[in-house]
């Protein structure tokens, strides 16, 4: 069986038996009726995927593979604001009518500082130092700008990445504040294990292990019943991850530079509603 269904499963399982429910407080997330949002959570999940092993896509629900990379590539490579340059429509709820969601996500990561090296984007600066700097405690990066806040139509959710070579292996610390664990938990493990092969790749290191530190993990009151449809379903082994070993680019990495194999999963027939 696959390993991310297994530690998904021991997560949402932990959260429904364990978890604090908000179903008394104020909260600011709505459903499309204007209903409030309530949720059931656990603080401090920690999470570890081994990408030597396999590659962390669920089988119990199939996760949406090529729709990750295109937003993984819309934030970190395109280092774009404008959901007219994605290709799905997961962004069109906090975009205004130009189509920007602000000064938020890959707004962020396209600013350039200054460096005793240079002028550098995050992105840039991450290149660089695998390269000239492996050995740097200070490989990260981070889109939680407060002054920047007020102009963001969405706070960033999955906002810093640390980056530690070991060797020749690059590792990773995904940090996140808040996390809708039905809709988006395996979604966001899927981009950052993307994330960093890409960076291994081009970096002529190999991808290690990815570890995902979520504060908040919540699952929604409509998503209950759900989650219980989708853990009592059959498991499937991982697919294999196929990449363009060509690329030696971190901009020229395509969607159609990765590929899965055999990736078998279990269709959820109930359209996921998601709180805005």
């Amino acid at each position: 069986m696959s390993r991310a269904d297994e530690i998904f499963a021991q997560n949402m399982q932990d959260i429904i038996d364990n978890g604090f429910w908000d179903t008394d407080l104020n909260v600011r997330p709505k459903w499309e009726d204007g209903t409030p949002a309530h949720t059931v959570k656990k603080f401090g999940i920690v999470n570890r995927y081994n990408l030597q092993e396999e590659f962390p896509i669920l089988t119990i629900r199939r996760t949406a593979f090529k729709s990750c990379v295109d937003e993984l590539l819309w934030i970190w490579q395109k280092k774009s604001n404008n959901i007219h340059d994605l290709n799905s429509h997961i962004w069109d709820s906090w975009a205004d009518e130009s189509g920007s969601i602000g000064k938020a996500y890959g707004y962020q990561l396209g600013v350039k500082h200054k460096y005793k090296e240079g002028e550098f984007d995050q992105v840039d600066r991450v290149l660089f130092d695998l390269k000239n700097n492996p050995v740097s405690r200070r490989i990260m990066t981070n889109i939680y700008n407060f002054e920047d806040l007020h102009a963001m139509n969405l706070y960033p959710c999955a906002y810093s990445m640390t980056f530690n070579v070991t060797g020749d292996t690059l590792n990773g610390i995904l940090n996140q504040r808040s996390n809708d664990m039905l809709t988006a938990n395996n979604w966001n493990v899927v981009q950052y294990a993307v994330l960093l092969i890409m960076f291994a790749q081009v970096s002529g290191l190999k991808a290690g292990e990815l570890v995902h530190v979520i504060a908040d993990a919540h699952i929604y009151d409509r998503h209950i019943p759900l989650v219980k449809e989708v853990l009592a379903k059959p498991r499937h082994n991982a697919p294999k991850l196929i990449v363009d070993q060509s690329v030696t680019n971190f901009y020229d990495f395509t969607v159609d530079s990765f590929k899965l194999v055999d990736y078998e999963y279990e269709k959820l027939e109930t359209k996921i509603p998601v709180a805005i």
